[in-house]
This record gives C-alpha cells, sequence and structure tokens, in this order.
C-alpha cells in the first residue's frame, strides 16, 4: 500500500490526521460559527432562560403566598368551625334547659289542674251530697209523718210540730249510724 501510496505521488500521511490546510479551515469555520452562535444565539438563549427562571422564581413566590394565604384562610375556617360547634352547643344546651323548665311548668299545670278537678268534683260531690240528704229527709219525714199519723191515730198535719218531730228522729238515726261506724 505504501508504494501505492507513492505511485500516487503523494506523500505518506496517516489516514487519521488531517491535513494542515483543512485544519485551518476547519478551525476559522468552528470559530465563524462559534462567533456567529456567541452573538446572535446565546443572547437569546439567555434572555429566555432568564425569562423562565424569573418565572419559576414567581411561580414559586405565588405558590408561597397563596399556600400561606391559603393556611390563613384555613385557619380562619377553623376557628369559624370551632365557634361554630360551641355556638352549636350552647345552644343544644340552652334548649334543653328550655325544654326541661317547659315540662316542669306543664307538669305544675297538670298538677294544679287536677287539684282543681279534684276540689271541684269533692264540692259537686259535697253538694249532691247535701241536696240528696235534704231529698231524702223530706221523703223520710214525709213517710214517717204518715206512718206515725196512721199509728197515733192523730193528724200531724201541723207543719212546725212535723218538722220537728222528722227532724229530732233523723238527728238520732244519724247518731246510732256514728256509733255503729
Amino acid at each position: 500500500m505504501n508504494a501505492l501510496l507513492l505511485a500516487q505521488g503523494e506523500e505518506a500521511q496517516p489516514p487519521l490526521i488531517p491535513h494542515l490546510d483543512e485544519l485551518v479551515i476547519g478551525l476559522i469555520a468552528f470559530v465563524i460559527v462559534f462567533g456567529f452562535l456567541a452573538k446572535k444565539l446565546l443572547p437569546n438563549i439567555n434572555k429566555v432562560l432568564e425569562e423562565r427562571r424569573e418565572a419559576i422564581e414567581g411561580g414559586i413566590e405565588k405558590a408561597e403566598s397563596a399556600q400561606i394565604e391559603a393556611q390563613s384562610v384555613l385557619e380562619q375556617y377553623k376557628a369559624q368551625l370551632a365557634e361554630a360547634r360551641h355556638e352549636a352547643a350552647r345552644l343544644r344546651q340552652e334548649a334543653t334547659e328550655q325544654g326541661t323548665a317547659i315540662i316542669q311548668e306543664m307538669k305544675a299545670e297538670g298538677q294544679r289542674q287536677r287539684e282543681e278537678i279534684i276540689a271541684a268534683g269533692h264540692a259537686q260531690i259535697e253538694a249532691d251530697r247535701k241536696a240528696a240528704s235534704a231529698a231524702l229527709r223530706q221523703d223520710v219525714g214525709k213517710l214517717a209523718t204518715d206512718l206515725a199519723a196512721k199509728l197515733v191515730g192523730e193528724s200531724l198535719e201541723d207543719h212546725a210540730r212535723q218538722s220537728r218531730t222528722i227532724d229530732r228522729f233523723l238527728d238520732e238515726l244519724e247518731e246510732k249510724a256514728e256509733a255503729v261506724r
């Protein structure tokens, strides 16, 4: 192979090492492209990266402030909830106390009405007993007078005498009845 290369007229240079003129042209092209990128594209890239960094930092700050605000609102909500629970417990306690007071009032009113009904019943019974006693006295007196008139054979038509006799007879009966008890 060396012979072939020598035959072509070129000097023998290893294939991995480039020629000096290609190396210089490649280096100049690299510097031009790198310079162009450094002058035109790098500021734009840095600007976009800076905007993105600021947006991220601003977003983080906004998120932190939103989190602080949310924590504040949560604390307010918890305080309001605790206050509402306390108020509900107080209202329940109040309602229980009012219910107990109403029950006691209703019991007292029922007791009072019961006592009134019993007293009215006793008064009615007493009035009925007195009316029945008076009616019975008259009937018994009339029967006793008629019977006595038949037995004695004289007329007991005198009303005053008849009343005294009847009253005396009934009083004796009542005394005997009480003595038996």
